[in-house]
């Protein structure tokens, strides 16, 4: 296995652990409780980058609706200090090994990058109880990226994956990160619901009046 594949003390990286997933012949389609299973005890913080992602690149409009409703789960699970489990109308969510491979193409290059960055370092910022608070954070960003707001699914999306990577690899400096994402996603996502508003009110004012 290269080095890219496990990290300093040989631990296997998510990439490699999604790579094997996808690989794995013996499966037809993968399913929400597979990569459940396969994480093991970083399933929680893994599978909250797993569904963030890809609302962080361009996808289909609604993508982020589904994808948006396991992260309410994990991320009050994260919250409150649970262990990882998902309902069986989500767990049993399946898409065909090759869509699964498709995405963990997409998506490699730039796990790739983060995961030579990633390394335990201000590790209070990724520890209880500041975990529970980031777990609270991305809980009110999940609730925004399932809400059919414009632009409201790829800044959220993207600050918890910078919250998730920090959470998994105990590194501070990401979470920091994940904040400042956090704080310019309210803003951008505040102003276009205000302009919505506005928006609303001149017509029924203005124009129905």
């Amino acid at each position: 296995m290269t080095e890219s594949n496990t990290g300093p003390a040989g631990k296997a990286t998510l990439l490699s652990m999604l790579h094997a997933l996808a690989q794995d012949e013996s499966r037809d389609r993968i399913a929400v409780g597979d990569l459940l299973a396969s994480l093991g005890d970083r399933a929680l913080a893994a599978l909250l980058f797993v569904f963030a992602v890809p609302n962080v690149l361009p996808v289909p409009p609604g993508t982020s609706t589904i994808l948006g409703a396991p992260l309410v789960f994990l991320a009050a699970q994260l919250a409150f200090g649970l262990r990882p489990w998902l309902p069986a109308v989500i767990s049993r969510r399946t898409m065909t090994r090759t869509d699964f491979a498709t995405l963990v193409r997409r998506i490699g290059p730039w796990l790739e990058r983060a995961e030579r960055l990633l390394r335990p370092r201000a590790v209070s910022l990724a520890s209880p109880p500041m975990e529970y608070l980031v777990g609270l954070l991305c809980l009110l960003l999940a609730v925004v990226l399932v809400l059919p707001v414009p632009l409201g699914n790829m800044l959220p999306a993207l600050a918890i994956s910078l919250f998730a990577l920090g959470i998994m690899e105990r590194d501070g400096l990401w979470i920091l990160a994940g904040f400042g994402a956090a704080v310019i996603s309210a803003v951008v996502v505040s102003g276009v619901v205000f302009a919505m508003v506005k928006a609303i009110v001149y017509f029924f004012t203005k124009v129905l009046l």
